[in-house]
């Protein structure tokens, strides 16, 4: 029987996935993306992009690693948050909380992301899922061989991601439901790109950055997967 793999991507309106049947999903939850991509068959693993291990005081391994083999498309990888940071009440509160811990304030882009880092990190620890966390321009560097030349959110940057992805035969389809319509088209790529590290995964061809994962907040493993 052939392994149902699947790439998850925060959007605005909750998750979009892809799977490796290149199948689109969406969930308002992840853990109701998972329950709805499920329904036609089980899935043996799930990349995310998201942070999947929160840093005690300092930058995590993963994020360094992998902001230094993207090159120009650095910016894409943000410093994830300690968890202090991540309960605060404002973007200010969180940033100076970070600093004090890290050294490093905290972007308006990670901090957004707050409610579905640890939305994440609870339904991982319950799943019997293997989650995996990955990250979208990483991905596709390595399909390329070297870092992107456009942003994803131009036109040229679009036209640039599907063709790395049609070469590694995931053809996005112009249906795909629910997730065609309440996702934007670059949450659509970046899932079908991690959908492609999921797949190496279960295939036993994935990298991790770094390997042997670094030992993190709680004795949880992290590393960006490829």
């Amino acid at each position: 029987m052939t392994v149902r793999v699947i790439g998850a991507d925060a959007c605005k309106a909750g998750w979009v996935g892809i799977s490796g049947e290149v199948r689109g999903y969406f969930g308002a939850t992840i853990d109701q993306l998972i329950s709805s991509a499920e329904q036609d068959g089980p899935l043996a693993v799930v990349a995310i992009d998201i942070p999947i291990g929160l840093p005690v005081d300092g930058p995590r391994q993963a994020d360094v690693l992998a902001r230094g083999l993207i090159g120009r498309r650095s910016a894409s990888v943000f410093s994830t948050p300690v968890r202090a940071a991540l309960l605060a009440a404002t973007h200010a509160e969180a940033s100076a909380l970070n600093r004090a811990a890290t050294g490093k304030g905290l972007s308006q882009q990670a901090y957004a992301l707050r409610t579905k880092i640890l939305e994440v990190e609870a339904w991982s620890r319950t799943t019997h899922h293997q989650v995996i966390e990955s990250h979208p321009e990483l991905c596709f560097a390595t399909m390329a061989g070297r870092p992107l030349t456009h942003r994803k959110s131009t036109w040229a940057g679009v036209e640039e991601r599907r063709q790395f992805l049609a070469a590694v035969g995931i053809a996005v389809p112009s249906a795909l439901g629910l997730a065609g319509e309440l996702a934007a088209v670059d949450d659509v790529l970046d899932a079908a790109a991690v959908s492609w590290t999921a797949r190496r995964h279960a295939e036993g061809r994935s990298v991790a950055y770094p390997d042997p994962p670094e030992l993190v907040e709680d004795g949880a493993l992290a590393a960006i997967w490829v």
